[in-house]
């Protein structure tokens, strides 16, 4: 790697070598110095402090310094502006003794330090998705724009199976347009399933790309496992660990998180909470005060899965499995930092989460990761492009608007006809009005996006259904979900790790004032908070149940646990639905254990409600169905039925069955026509071609429960 380092521009040398005490290169960091000094779109893989961030850099750097620039050479984007800031001091490191400047802009930066005098634009521009449609949008700004060689891509997998993802690629394909040549994408990830197919999506077609990625070591990994059905001795478990140690502990929702600081609350040192309803000065000093010296405790979501650079800490603690093994994997990689040994405590519940957590961990050795699909129909975003054309323009030709729209690549497999839908709609529903050939905003566009200049036009994030909490001083606390704060008198709640009461609520603005509170006796919550596992995990889980035993040197009382487990279950087969019945109340309960997900069981239980008796009852999670009380006598054989119906259906009829999901689900799914919410639905929400062949290659076995003898 010396040969790359002493062929680097003489300036970036002479700071690697004098201010960062380098004289080689990573192979990852030369790597991907090769393909980008030829060309080539990127996707850089490699685990968090893996070096990504400056195997982007280096290149990007070499290569403004030999050709210099007239206006902003390089887009870093990121799907954090956490990140964004985090970044800073890192890139102004290497970018500040080569006379380079790095500037941020988001919607934390004032407004006075985003912008710049003409002529002078900075050379690398932090930016997330949103803002950079804002910026695009000044002209006098965006011409600066026009000059931009190389876009990175911080944390990609993040974007890739949201429409956020396509809105980031929609920006990407008009700076192509803006600077009239192909900008160079530079992409990076820790983690990612299928990363060919993630970085054609991301790069398009007939452009030169490489994935690089560099195999990591063997590396002994330590895990504990503490099963404890009581939550108050497996809070008490949890201080035992985390005491005394910086200790990062991750939970699957927002509630959790407030739920476990509250417990922690005075009995460990130096505790905070950190979620994405927290303001971003309470989520900042959570990170500073991590960094420092001694012990310290951090109570998070996935916000903390991404690279925000907290320092080393002693232990990673996951309280319940992991959803994915790609967030096990994000999760495991904050630990084992400068030498030492990975290691992650896992603190359960019950021997089903036991189960799960050996499952993902399985899954994450054999490098089974869940791969990243994008959306295939992301109509959403595409008449969000529409409106911003139309309140940019404020009157615009249809045609004018049609020709921008053809020109983004990402367009190009719109079904024929879907634009015409589409803008008939919107003229019939007064989202647009014609004057002549011109289109203007109408009153149904102007009512429900025109506040603010329209600033809701600008993301594809869906807001609303959340209050912002300010102290009587205007100092933001973090956001309540609609639901709490309409639930009315909670008294005092959890919010950040602190307690807090409701004062007064504003619903015109969506705002709640707080003031500091005694003890909490309301326990705050938010809509969707919790998501189920991957069908990758369920399937693992499947795996591990039909052998009947765990591939992992597991310690003897978690043995025993894990064997009592799969006592209690059928001996089933690693794929297909096991069937059985039960003594329930009154009838007999039936049982099928199908491992579809939770998104996938919802689905087959809303088609079996349409061939079953119209009052059958279904319950369903990650992992299977429950019919209660189904029947006296062949109730194993009418459900078994009923799956055999539904297993031969084609997508076509699975989508008249189902019922559509609410525009509301969609921040721009009012300005749609019911046609292409169907069509978004079918491909994107339910993935219903994925389902049905998917449960057309699935037996229905017949099985005898556990502890009953066949014959």
């Amino acid at each position: 790697m010396e040969e790359v380092f002493s062929g680097l521009h003489g300036t970036l040398q002479q700071v690697l070598a004098n201010r960062l005490g380098w004289t080689t290169l990573r192979e990852v960091q030369s790597r991907a110095y090769r393909a980008v000094s030829s060309g080539h779109d990127v996707l850089v893989i490699a685990p968090t402090a893996g070096g990504k961030t400056e195997a982007a850099l280096i290149p990007v750097l070499d290569g403004i310094l030999r050709k210099g620039s007239r206006g902003v050479a390089c887009l870093y984007i990121s799907p954090l502006k956490a990140l964004i800031n985090d970044q800073e001091e890192r890139f102004r490191a290497f970018c500040t003794p080569t006379g380079l400047e790095v500037r941020m802009w988001h919607g934390d930066v004032p407004r006075g330090d985003r912008s710049w005098e003409e002529g002078e634009p900075p050379h690398i521009l932090m930016i997330t998705p949103e803002s950079l449609e804002v910026l695009m949008g000044e002209e006098s700004l965006a011409r600066d724009l026009s000059f931009a060689r190389y876009v990175i891509v911080d944390e990609l997998h993040a974007f890739v199976e949201s429409e956020r993802g396509v809105h980031l690629k929609v920006l990407l394909d008009r700076l192509d347009l803006l600077a009239k040549r192909k900008v160079q994408r530079i992409c990076l990830s820790a983690t990612v399933g299928n990363p060919d197919e993630v970085l054609s999506w991301i790069s398009g077609e007939g452009n030169r790309k490489e994935v690089v990625q560099i195999p990591v070591a063997a590396r002994e990994k330590r895990f504990s496992f503490r099963l404890e059905e009581d939550e108050q001795r497996r809070m008490e478990a949890l201080v035992r660990i985390a005491s005394g140690k910086k200790a990062l502990v991750f939970v699957n929702s927002r509630a959790e998180a407030e739920a476990v600081g509250k417990a922690l609350k005075g009995r460990v040192e130096h505790l905070s909470v950190h979620h994405s309803s927290l303001s971003p000065e309470i989520r900042k000093k959570a990170e500073e005060a991590f960094s420092e010296e001694g012990s310290a405790c951090i109570i998070c979501t996935s916000t903390l899965e991404l690279g925000i650079d907290i320092g080393d800490l002693d232990v990673v603690v996951q309280v319940g499995p992991p959803t994915s093994v790609s967030s096990f994997l994000q999760r495991m990689g904050r630990s084992g930092r400068r030498g030492r040994a990975p290691y992650m405590a896992c603190l359960l519940r019950d021997p089903w989460e036991l189960l799960v957590s050996i499952a993902v961990i399985e899954s994450a050795s054999r490098k089974r990761i869940e791969p990243l699909v994008p959306p295939g129909r992301p109509y959403n975003v595409l008449v969000q492009q529409v409106l911003l054309e139309v309140a940019r323009r404020r009157r615009i030709s249809r045609n004018r608007i049609m020709r921008s729209i053809t020109r983004i690549p990402s367009w190009k497999d719109l079904p024929p006809g879907s634009l015409d839908l589409l803008f008939s709609y919107l003229e019939e529903e007064k989202f647009l009005i014609r004057d002549g050939e011109m289109l203007m905003p109408g009153s149904h566009m102007e009512d429900l996006f025109g506040k603010s200049n329209w600033k809701d036009l600008y993301s594809v994030i869906r807001g609303g259904g959340e209050f912002r909490a300010v102290t009587p001083e205007g100092e933001l606390v973090g956001r309540l979900d609609s639901r709490f704060v309409a639930a009315g008198d909670r008294g005092s709640f959890n919010l950040g790790g602190r307690t807090w009461t409701l004062i007064k609520s504003d619903e015109s603005h969506n705002l709640v004032v707080v003031v500091p509170g005694e003890e909490a006796r309301g326990k705050v919550f938010w809509t969707g908070g919790q998501a189920g596992y991957s069908a990758a995990v369920c399937q693992a889980v499947q795996h591990v149940l039909s052998r009947r035993r765990s591939l992992l040197p597991l310690p003897e009382k978690e043995q025993v646990a894990l064997q009592a487990l799969c006592e209690m279950v059928p001996p089933i087969h690693r794929s297909g639905i096991h069937l059985w019945e039960e003594e329930g109340k009154r009838k007999r309960d039936v049982v099928a254990l199908t491992f579809l997900s939770r998104s996938g069981n919802a689905l087959l239980s809303a088609l079996l409600r349409r061939v079953l008796p119209e009052n059958t009852r279904i319950r369903y999670d990650d992992f299977s169905l429950l019919f209660p009380d189904f029947a006296t006598s062949g109730a194993t054989e009418r459900v078994g039925d009923a799956l055999s119906t539904v297993m031969a259906m084609d997508v076509e009829e699975m989508a008249r069955l189902i019922p559509l999901p609410p525009r509301e689900n969609w921040k721009f799914g009012a300005a749609l026509p019911e046609a292409l919410v169907r069509e978004m639905a079918i491909r994107d929400t339910w993935k219903l071609e994925e389902f049905a062949g998917i449960l057309s290659k699935l037996q229905v076995y017949p099985v005898q429960p556990a502890g009953k003898k066949t014959g």
